[in-house]
């Protein structure tokens, strides 16, 4: 999502509500007043911020949804957000904001939220159509490009072409690399390991460079672009960053505020729900209401996850857990959609065994299997476990090995960039997810 479009969903409702408000107060209102110095002026920030928060969950402006998407995106956003308000009325017994501005902003923005979306769509598809890729390197570490790119990108960008390290190799009468980047027209060369050693690749992509065209590494290109580390890169990458939450001095205090904040909250939820998910597994498959398995946690340590029950009391045993497991009930289905198995999980995080934002812990056996199997695949326990996290987000359930190995390079770019931010941006992405199945948009 670009920078623009995104400021223009936060300007929108700003402009909109405040300018309305000014005009009920100096030219509609039986009794003149100031807007900023009454007592609807917080309410009216609170209504801003329940429709900006509201756009992001749905979708807007970094789905790039179709023309109908759209449209029942910024519909659902200003409806969530009159909701809001009108609950708020209802608790205050009064009315916060009048009905001009409450309906003279949906009237506005409704439009306003697909225009973003149009923006967005335009903006992200030209830098896709500008930012051409040639990348040098092994075929089997950057095939996946083409992959990622297509899927959930960072940045949007094409990869018009791949060679290998011989054949961008200069020669005493040729320069293949240049050559290919001046008939594809290439503004970005991305160099893997092997063309880093190579000395004569890197000389023509000094010469590039020299011209205005971009060069990255692929560890480089891979967190600026897809937001993770590649496989081939993790060995040696894992040795050159600091953790925040291991070698930064405020950071782990204050995100355990936080976690103990939104922990607090989850038990709160948690405990909302709960006659309802009894009553709900009482009808479609009985058996106990809470579910414990034991998962590892930060510097190794093994504790109980606790989580609402979504899976047959006998199922049978396999070897993953997948999104559409066989083993999941009718209910327990339902929980996992809308995520609500989660919440008394708010009990592990105010224990400290795990953080609102970290790498999802595994089960004792997957992880001394992938220990074995994965470079230092140790390296996710250094930090506390997250209820959610990057590779969430990005990439979802783990269904074997080799996805267990998709995530892990998530992971690790998160461990290089922890920081509050960045936790705030995950948190973010998951209430989208949550709210309008799309954890991985931007």
């Amino acid at each position: 999502m670009n920078r623009t479009a995104r400021a223009l969903v936060v300007a929108g409702p700003v402009l909109g509500i405040g300018a309305l408000s000014v005009y009920h107060g100096r030219f509609v209102a039986d009794e003149r007043y100031d807007f900023f110095s009454s007592f609807r002026f917080p309410w009216a920030v609170g209504f801003v911020a329940a429709l900006v928060v509201c756009a992001y969950a749905l979708g807007i402006p970094g789905q790039r949804p179709s023309r109908g998407g759209a449209w029942v995106g910024a519909l659902g956003a200003v409806a969530a957000g009159a909701v809001f308000l009108s609950i708020c009325q209802l608790v205050v017994g009064s009315p916060l904001l009048p009905r001009l501005v409450i309906l003279g902003a949906s009237a506005v923005l409704v439009p306003w939220f697909v225009l973003c979306c149009r923006l967005a769509d335009d903006v992200s598809r030209r830098e896709r159509e500008q930012t051409r890729v040639i990348v040098v390197g092994d075929l089997a570490d950057v095939s996946p490009l083409w992959i990622d790119l297509e899927t959930s990108p960072e940045r949007p960008a094409t990869v018009v072409g791949m060679m290998t390290p011989d054949e961008a190799r200069l020669g005493p009468t040729v320069r293949p690399l240049i050559d290919a980047v001046v008939a594809t027209g290439a503004n970005l060369v991305v160099l893997d390991r092997f063309a880093l050693a190579e000395a004569t690749v890197v000389r023509q992509a000094a010469r590039l460079h020299e011209r205005g065209v971009r060069v990255r590494s692929l560890s480089e290109f891979s967190a600026q672009w897809m937001g993770k580390l590649p496989a081939s890169e993790l060995e040696r990458a894992s040795l050159m960053f600091d953790i925040a939450e291991v070698h930064g001095g405020r950071y782990a205090p204050v995100k355990r505020v936080i976690d103990v904040a939104c922990g607090l909250a989850c038990l709160v939820l948690a405990v909302a729900v709960a006659p309802l998910v009894a009553l709900a597994n009482v009808v479609g498959d009985s058996g106990p209401l809470l579910y414990r398995q034991p998962r590892v946690g930060k510097g190794g340590a093994v504790f109980m996850i606790v989580k609402f029950r979504t899976m047959r009391v006998n199922g049978a045993p396999t070897t993953w857990t997948t999104q559409d497991d066989p083993r999941i009930t009718r209910v327990g289905r339902l929980l996992r959609r809308a995520h609500l198995d989660e919440l008394p999980q708010g009990w592990n995080i105010l224990r400290g065994e795990l953080s609102i934002v970290g790498p999802r812990p595994e089960q004792p056996e997957y992880v001394a299997e992938l220990s074995q199997k994965l470079p230092f695949y140790g390296m996710r326990h250094l930090v506390r476990p997250g209820l959610t996290g990057w590779a969430q987000v990005k990439y979802g359930y783990a269904g074997d090995n080799a996805d267990a190995l998709e995530k892990l390079q998530y992971e690790f770019h998160y461990l290089e960039r922890q920081s509050l931010s960045f936790d705030l941006r995950i948190m973010a992405r998951t209430a989208r997810s949550v709210f309008g199945g799309a954890g991985a948009g931007r």
